[in-house]
């Protein structure tokens, strides 16, 4: 009789114990993806103004490039959130004139890029010029993200034989000869335009 008394009490405690683990685990379930899509969105918002550059369209490539993995390494040794290549971070501490950047970038690139706030600035930065390439054409927008991803030349070979200026933006995505380009810049439109503020 005893025993069976002791083991009420312990297995009310067990159930109470359960019942605290799923109500955090359902917390969890609410709150972690949103925290993870959303803790770098200052970082963000800070470089995309310097750069002129929407945020939710940066926010939209950090989602689609690396799900917000600041440490992800790319299979083309492309590091952290904005997937920016080694060159590309060169390419921007000599433009900055810094010695420092220079030095960092010189010594390690890797380590320079994986920082979160960096990775973001040099790949505004990036983003930026290669919209100036494209500023005013219809399909801004998706050309510089086809060039983000694949290259300026690339996007010059879909546009030839048309005007690129004119050439409607569902008419460049077709002619992204590359598919994994064509989806990558489908994903980050569809996720950016989906996310603006309606006005």
């Amino acid at each position: 009789m005893r025993t069976l008394k002791s083991a009420l009490p312990m297995s009310r405690y067990l159930v109470s114990i359960l019942f605290i683990l799923l109500v955090i685990a359902a917390s969890a379930a609410i709150y972690l993806p949103s925290w993870w899509m959303h803790r770098y969105d200052d970082l963000i918002e800070r470089q995309a103004r310097v750069y002129r550059i929407d945020e939710k369209l940066v926010w939209s490539v950090i989602y689609e490039e690396t799900f917000f993995r600041a440490w992800k390494i790319g299979a083309d040794d492309e590091v952290g959130l904005m997937q920016v290549t080694p060159t590309v971070g060169r390419e921007w501490a000599k433009e900055t004139g810094l010695k420092e950047f220079e030095r960092q970038s010189a010594d390690n690139v890797n380590a320079l890029l994986g920082e979160p706030e960096r990775n973001i600035q040099i790949g505004c930065w990036y983003l930026e010029k290669q919209r100036e390439r494209y500023r005013d054409h219809s399909a801004e927008t998706a050309m510089m993200l086809a060039a983000y991803n694949a290259g300026a030349s690339r996007v010059d070979e879909w546009t030839s034989g048309s005007d690129p200026m004119t050439l409607p933006e569902a008419e460049f995505v077709s002619r992204i000869g590359i598919a994994s380009t064509r989806s990558y810049v489908t994903s980050i439109l569809a996720r950016y335009r989906a996310n603006q503020s309606p006005k």
